[in-house]
């Protein structure tokens, strides 16, 4: 189960550095959906004590990123289209609230991260790099919430989006196209606009196509 990615760590937060390399690795199928995950041996990949990598476990055990049953190992979570679902419907709710309530506040400068981040999300999906297009689809909406600044809505995201990250990469070929851009663009012209509801439904209306398209297959995605 050796990785290559992890590296003994020599500061000193373990337990937080732990949990983030690790929530990377399962976000980005590095392990892939139930692998089994032995802490003796990530304790080792990491050059620290099991106590830290267990902790971390837990923590992405209580997000759904791991299951622990039993008297079994610990694995991976599988990738569930019904819980893929639910969570795209909770994060577009969540984020057109906040673009709701950040554009009265937008100024020149946040309309210029839109179109830089939209442009990178362009670049991204032409050149088919997963990893920067998800980086620069956060960035345009971290827009929104980096004005509305509301914790709540951050911390529920934060807890949230990670399943749907391991859904756009296992079927990233699925996805058409330029069609995020291209509803980025009518946002931004929303945005120019100064009309928050409507930028509020453009927002919420790109979240659920994505969940729709990548949902379309009701069987579970191993």
């Amino acid at each position: 189960m050796k990785n290559n990615n992890i590296k003994p760590i020599k500061r000193s937060s373990f337990r937080d550095e732990v949990y983030e390399t690790l929530k990377k690795a399962i976000i980005m199928l590095e392990f892939e959906p139930g692998q089994r995950l032995n802490d003796k041996e990530l304790a080792e990949d990491f050059g620290i004590s099991r106590t830290p990598v267990r902790e971390a476990l837990k923590r992405l055990e209580d997000e759904g990123l791991v299951q622990s049953i039993p008297g079994s190992a610990t694995r991976v979570a599988l990738l569930d289209i019904e819980e893929a679902k639910h969570a795209f419907t909770v994060v577009a709710v969540l984020h057109s609230l906040a673009a709701r309530l950040a554009v009265p506040s937008l100024t020149e400068r946040e309309i210029k991260a839109l179109e830089t981040s939209n442009e990178a999300l362009r670049i991204s999906l032409e050149q088919h790099d997963v990893a920067n297009a998800i980086e620069a689809d956060e960035a345009f909406h971290g827009v929104f919430l980096n004005i509305t600044g509301n914790p709540e809505i951050v911390m529920a995201l934060e807890r949230i989006v990670p399943k749907i990250h391991r859904l756009e990469i296992s079927q990233f070929a699925s996805i058409k196209g330029l069609q995020s851009v291209e509803q980025h663009e009518q946002i931004i012209l929303s945005c120019k606009k100064g009309d928050s509801e409507e930028t509020a439904r453009l927002v919420e209306e790109n979240w659920l196509s994505l969940g729709e398209l990548l949902t379309l297959n009701k069987d579970e995605v191993k």
